[in-house]
């Protein structure tokens, strides 16, 4: 039962009819003296009466309510119609002047409880216009909440069996390598055995020749053989061949515990994070208007909106920055300090400040990726996928090794700017395309590689960015050539493939609004599309100049930086107000 209902009041009924006898009307008022409600036509009759022209006749929800009628206990004969003050009980007109009430302070009952009414009555209104309305309002939340959990333990549940696989696979592939090498150790030390045999089976026939040369002499049948016999003074047979026993290999059973599957499987935590209470607006006064539920929307809105941004109609372009050191600019990394992060497709990797002064220059393995990324610590991070690592440059140009990635290639990478996470796009021959998520000290936490029915997210994850709720944001050049994005958990949400003709889609990025911008580098547009993935519209064309769009990126004053798989000038524009 809604609260509402549960509230009802007693008299309660679909509309209210008049008293008078005999009329039937809907009843809009009520005669405080008599106690009656009225229509309007039958009020208008009364106030014109002579005998009732001086009673109070208001509106119905205006009206004093009757009180019961009840006769006095002490004095039968007499109505109980006052309250004794001090002593806070109701009392006849009698009773005023017993011992027990003598100079004490009466009032008529019924304005008393006119009054208790109209209390009652702004509690009954507070209710209904706030704490049901704000409570219904929490249910929607919590009802939310709820919908958000199921959503998040469901992508906890996938991403653990997802890990669960991967071990699965690990492990296999250790025993496989393990067996192949018992295989061998095994041949190896047959091929020992079966050597030995056959030289015992040689010495066997050897042995055996001698025998029989032997006996020959012993009954000689020709004087030749005597002769060979007189010669033959010193016997000496061959010693048996020696022989080794084959020392067969040892398997020691691998030592690990519960705790260490735990580990390598990794654990489920709750932060341990007072929970945050809920927003509820405050009350508003009896002098405000009371609020509708449009309006109480409204206010939760209000109450939690940062000021925020929205689109230009047309964007303008504001500077452009010529890079020397590369060709082209396949992907562009903002640093600290006004500086300039630029790669090309010849491995060079360029680090500049914005008045064109190159700073540094490193040559890479990477190329038409977005390999690098700047961190919340003012350096500069990106990968190389032909040694498997990924590097760090810090503020004063010193190159140090980060992370190894194991056999996976790392071709893609991205610095989280909520809490420093990296985001790195991988891939190995033979296995789906991943992305592994690394904490800011270089400990692996997380692999986002199939969705919930166990298919291939990824073909080449080759830019990867990280949206302001979250969401892993992937712009990948394989088979589906699709914007691909997954909430923070790794649960996929959504895909986008472009607007018709063939998407090809490179850079990407998003901004404060949690909009997405990606290159569509052979259409020669940048797309921009909603957290939700719903497409709003092509910020850059050909018609602003823009050739062929490989690298965006989006600055802390909300310009956008573009740059070109055909020239090496980065093009600034405006794009926000």
């Amino acid at each position: 039962m809604a609260l509402s209902e549960s509230l009802a009041p007693p008299d309660a009924q679909h509309y209210l009819v008049c008293g008078t006898e005999d009329c039937k009307k809907n009843c809009q008022f009520y005669c405080n003296d008599c106690h009656q409600p009225m229509c309007e036509q039958c009020r208008d009759e009364h106030q014109k009466n002579k005998k009732t022209k001086n009673h109070e006749v208001v509106h119905y929800k205006q009206r004093k309510r009757r009180i019961p009628v009840e006769k006095c206990k002490i004095h039968p004969t007499k109505d109980i119609e006052l309250l004794c003050e001090e002593c806070q009980i109701p009392i006849c007109s009698k009773c005023t002047a017993i011992k027990k009430h003598r100079g004490h302070v009466f009032t008529d009952l019924e304005i008393v409880f006119a009054e208790k009414v109209s209390q009652y009555q702004e509690e009954i209104d507070k209710i209904r216009n706030y704490f049901e309305p704000v409570s219904q309002d929490v249910k929607i939340e919590i009802a939310g909440d709820v919908t958000e959990i199921k959503k998040i333990m469901e992508g906890i549940r996938t991403a653990m069996r997802a890990e669960a696989e991967s071990v699965k696979r690990m492990v296999d592939a250790v025993t496989s390598d393990n067996i192949e090498q018992v295989n061998k150790i095994e041949q190896s030390l047959l091929e020992t055995l079966n050597g030995q045999n056959q030289e015992i089976d040689d010495f066997i026939n050897y042995l055996n020749d001698l025998i029989q040369t032997y006996y020959g002499y012993l009954s000689p049948s020709k004087i030749e053989h005597l002769t060979l016999s007189l010669k033959s003074k010193n016997l000496i047979i061959r010693p048996i061949p020696e022989t080794s026993k084959p020392v067969p290999p040892v398997f020691t059973a691998g030592q690990h515990s519960k705790e260490d599957v735990a580990k390598l499987l990794g654990r489920v935590t709750v932060p341990n994070t007072k929970a945050e209470n809920r927003k509820i607006k405050p009350m508003e006064t009896a002098s405000s208007k009371k609020p509708t539920g449009k309006q109480r929307k409204q206010y939760r809105e209000k109450s939690d909106m940062k000021q925020t941004l929205s689109l230009y109609p047309s964007v303008t372009k504001v500077r452009e920055y010529t890079v020397a050191g590369v060709d082209w600019v396949y992907h562009i990394s903002l640093g600290k300090l006004g500086r300039l992060w630029v790669s090309d497709h010849r491995s060079n990797l360029v680090h500049t400040d914005l008045q064109g002064n190159q700073l540094q220059k490193t040559k890479t393995s990477g190329g038409t990726q977005g390999y690098h990324t700047d961190t919340q610590d003012g350096d500069l991070i990106y990968t190389d996928k032909r040694n498997k690592v990924i590097n760090r440059i810090t503020p004063d140009n010193a190159i140090t090794e980060f992370i190894k990635t194991g056999d996976w290639e790392p071709i893609s990478i991205h610095s989280s700017h909520i809490n420093g996470d990296l985001l790195v796009g991988m891939v190995k021959e033979g296995e789906p395309s991943k992305v592994t998520r690394y904490n800011k000290t270089g400990i692996e936490i997380q692999n986002i590689q199939r969705d919930n029915k166990g298919q291939a997210l990824y073909g080449l994850p080759h830019y990867i960015t990280e949206n302001i709720n979250g969401d892993v944001c992937v712009s990948d050049y394989g088979i589906e050539q699709a914007v691909v994005v997954v909430d923070k958990s790794g649960q996929h949400r959504f895909s986008y493939t472009g607007q018709g003709s063939r998407f090809n889609p490179f850079g990407i990025c998003t901004d404060v609004l949690g909009h997405i911008l990606v290159c569509g580098s052979i259409s020669g547009t940048v797309h921009l599309l909603d957290q939700d993935g719903r497409f709003l519209s092509l910020v850059l064309t050909s018609q602003q100049g823009v050739d062929i769009p490989c690298s965006v990126c989006v600055d802390d004053e909300n310009n956008l930086w573009v740059g070109q798989c055909s020239t090496n000038t980065v093009r600034v524009y405006k794009y926000l107000h």
